[in-house]
């Protein structure tokens, strides 16, 4: 499987327009109670089990309905991430939202694994050589890349960065504005590599490991020139050294 031939985003209710060759007139009476109830669910769709619950009609009627609208263009079947084996319909003026499909992490119901480790890749590639990131600096820098079909969103791109922490790839840290830190303003949550991309994947350890800044509570109080202050903190000085 080529990860970059399934670089889609799935795009919520977007709507296209029905297929006017076949009009609702060449619908049976079932048939038009089985679309107009799939119809109705928009882009969630529905289930077969569901629908057939729902119109009272015998299952054979339900079976024969949904072959008949699917051979007219009018319905399709699509695989949602809870099972690949229900059979799942949705109009066909409708794209699956992504609660059933998965959205971008998942290919035909099953998780791109392939996809995510090389958006992942991007992703601290890009934060390395900015050496502090925003999620929104990333995402910026994985647009400007062009390595994508389609882009990503600022929030997929935060989802992916929270891996990078899981990871123990990336370490979270509120900006204080000094330094290394004077691109992003004073407050914001940024990133950091936490290794070369040479060294193991063993997890660093000790008092250092993590920024000081990022777990203290007197964050807040903390500015240039104050009581509280990055000029005046050993603990910052010592992680600078480290």
């Amino acid at each position: 499987m080529c990860a970059l031939s399934l670089y889609s985003v799935t795009a919520m209710g977007k709507r296209k327009r029905p297929d006017s060759k076949v009009p609702a007139l060449s619908m049976t009476e079932q048939e038009k109670i089985v679309y107009n109830l799939i119809q109705s669910k928009q882009d969630l769709g529905i289930w077969s089990r569901d629908m057939k619950r729902e119109t009272s009609l015998p299952n054979n009627v339900v079976d024969k309905s949904l072959k008949s609208l699917c051979s007219k263009g009018l319905i399709k079947e699509v695989v949602t991430v809870w099972s690949k084996s229900r059979k799942h319909f949705l109009a066909s003026e409708f794209e699956p939202s992504s609660e059933i499909t998965g959205g971008k992490w998942y290919d035909q119901g099953t998780l791109d694994t392939e996809f995510i480790d090389f958006l992942k890749d991007q992703c601290l590639k890009h934060i390395r050589n900015m050496k502090i990131a925003t999620v929104d600096m990333v995402a910026n820098a994985v647009r400007r890349s062009r390595v994508l079909k389609n882009d990503c969103s600022s929030q997929e791109i935060g989802e992916i960065v929270r891996a990078l922490i899981l990871d123990n790839d990336v370490i979270e840290m509120r900006s204080n504005g000094l330094g290394e830190f004077a691109s992003v303003p004073t407050g914001r949550m940024c990133y950091k590599c936490r290794r070369s991309p040479d060294a193991t994947k063993e997890p660093r350890v000790g008092a250092m490991a993590s920024i000081p800044c990022g777990v203290c509570p007197q964050i807040a109080n903390c500015a240039p020139g104050g009581v509280i202050s990055p000029m005046t903190c050993e603990y910052y000085s010592m992680w600078l050294d480290f």
